[in-house]
């Protein structure tokens, strides 16, 4: 009996179907969608895929808020071998443009309410691929894909991460990756068939599929799916729902926090709030655990599927501040920056992963691929301090990246736009902390000779070319950028000038 198709996770929804077909799945503003009717929709539509002519490997792209539709989709390119790839419906036309004549889809499936911003990303593509509302019921049944047509190691989501060299990386995760880093998150944090579960992360995201969304499925659990975060909504939601466990960035419970009923909310149903993205404020986690709240902290990358590090709720306290051990059948190892050993023990170094979570590579990008997937482990770029017992901190970044509302943003990307308006000379964005976003980007730009653009000309440009949490919070001209003596820009002397002014009188 061959057994290689056993971690695909078009089955989870097969199986779930088959043993609690009425169960409620998604509660979606109050729309139920029984295990049912979700199979049967992922079922007619692999199969309408597949009339149309998709074939196993190929890339169906969507462009789309959360919805059923779009969890749908997800399990109908499970059944069929192709490979689901979400678009960041936040991101500007120009930036869009690049990810689909970097994934050459086959088909695009659209949201009604993206629809202009579809026309003008494929208007500034080379590839054109048909194009289909992603409500359009996609009809009969064609016939169920035969059983092993799909292999565990088959690619399964192609997830857009913006590159450190400005051009955007597709990571490429296969089913063995979602399986595995389900299945450690299930040992870690827990999903149960009686819980209830708050989904508003976008499903552009890693996150907005294995933390929560598939597992659910899996156990047989109700997703509430939110197709983007309100804060007064969502408190409303966790107590009207009776909502268990739910999925954030720190600025989520930030958010939550600030609402005016925050204080008086009925929690009592929430046994676990699940944090990442970002360290989550020590401040933060004490104002949740106040109103009686477990707070599940942890740090993941796209790369990884992306669950790496959990701390438990009963270390919350103990260890503010940790991001805790690795999950189930993930390993990790510390790699000091200077001598390129492994550090044994208490110690500092730059945080490696290796495990079946780990992602396959970048699509169609070798070398990307290779600086990061080096003698069995993912490289993160991420350095950490591991205690005596074993628990890790992420202490900072190798790389320039910083998380902004949990999301990341690269200067490279944002200098690339800024040096193209006329009239800029050179840029460098850094990074600085916010109350609000945990960080933003102060700019930095030197102009050419006679050029006379305002802070407001140039932050109405990048608005127009990039993702809103990508733009930077101000602007700071100088004469010229400084400069080592190989030319490279002195990043430090530019973060150096803020924190001085930021403890300045």
């Amino acid at each position: 009996m061959r057994h290689e198709g056993l971690l695909t996770l078009g089955r989870w929804l097969r199986d779930r179907a088959r043993a609690t077909p009425e169960r409620v799945a998604i509660d979606y503003d109050g729309e139920l969608t029984t295990y049912r009717e979700l199979d049967r929709r992922a079922r007619a539509l692999a199969g309408a895929l597949q009339a149309r002519g998709l074939r196993h490997g190929d890339r169906l792209a969507t462009l789309t808020g959360n919805r059923p539709e779009h969890v749908a989709a997800f399990f109908a390119c499970a059944r069929a071998g192709l490979v689901l790839c979400p678009l960041n419906w936040r991101l500007a036309p120009p930036e869009l443009g690049v990810q689909l004549d970097d994934a050459e889809p086959a088909l695009l499936l659209v949201e009604r309410e993206h629809e202009s911003l579809a026309e003008a990303a494929l208007a500034l593509a080379r590839v054109r691929p048909d194009r289909v509302s992603i409500e359009e019921d996609p009809g009969e049944e064609h016939g169920d894909v035969p059983p092993g047509a799909v292999a565990n190691g088959d690619p399964l989501l192609l997830v857009y991460t913006s590159g450190s060299t400005g051009r955007p990386k597709g990571a490429l995760l296969t089913h063995t990756n979602c399986f595995w880093t389900n299945l450690g998150f299930d040992l870690a944090a827990g999903v149960s068939a009686e819980d209830v579960v708050l989904a508003t992360l976008p499903q552009f995201h890693v996150g907005g599929w294995n933390v929560h969304t598939l597992l659910a499925v899996w156990k047989g659990a109700t997703l509430v799916l939110e197709r983007s975060f309100e804060p007064a909504r969502a408190l409303d939601l966790i107590e009207r729902k009776c909502v268990t466990t739910m999925m954030g960035v720190p600025a989520t419970y930030l958010f939550l926090a600030q609402q005016p009923g925050f204080a008086e909310a009925d929690l009592s149903s929430l046994r676990r709030a699940v944090v990442g993205g970002a360290p989550m404020p020590e401040a933060l986690l004490a104002t949740w655990a106040a109103r009686g709240v477990a707070i599940v902290q942890g740090y993941g990358l796209t790369e990884a599927a992306p669950n790496v590090l959990c701390l438990p709720p009963e270390d919350a306290e103990r260890k503010r501040g940790c991001a805790g051990k690795p999950y189930p059948y993930v390993e990790v190892a510390l790699r000091d920056v200077a001598s390129g050993r492994h550090v044994e023990g208490a110690g500092r170094g730059e945080l490696l992963v290796r495990g079946p979570n780990v992602f396959a590579g970048y699509w169609r990008n070798d070398a990307a691929t290779a600086e990061v997937l080096v003698d069995g482990w993912l490289v993160t770029g991420d350095v950490a301090d591991r205690d005596e017992e074993g628990y890790l901190r992420i202490s900072g970044r190798l790389k320039e990246m910083y998380i902004s509302g949990g999301e990341n943003v690269y200067p490279a990307e944002i200098e690339t736009v800024l040096a193209a308006i006329p009239g800029v000379a050179e840029a460098a964005v850094v990074a600085v902390p916010d109350a609000r976003w945990g960080e933003a980007g102060i700019a930095f730009v030197a102009l050419e000779r006679g050029a006379a653009l305002t802070e407001a000309e140039l932050l109405d440009h990048l608005r127009e070319r990039l993702a809103s949490y990508k733009v930077p919070r101000s602007v700071r001209f100088l004469p010229e950028l400084p400069r080592s003596g190989v030319g490279k820009v002195l990043r430090g002397e530019l973060q150096a000038s803020l924190e001085r002014e930021l403890v300045a009188p």
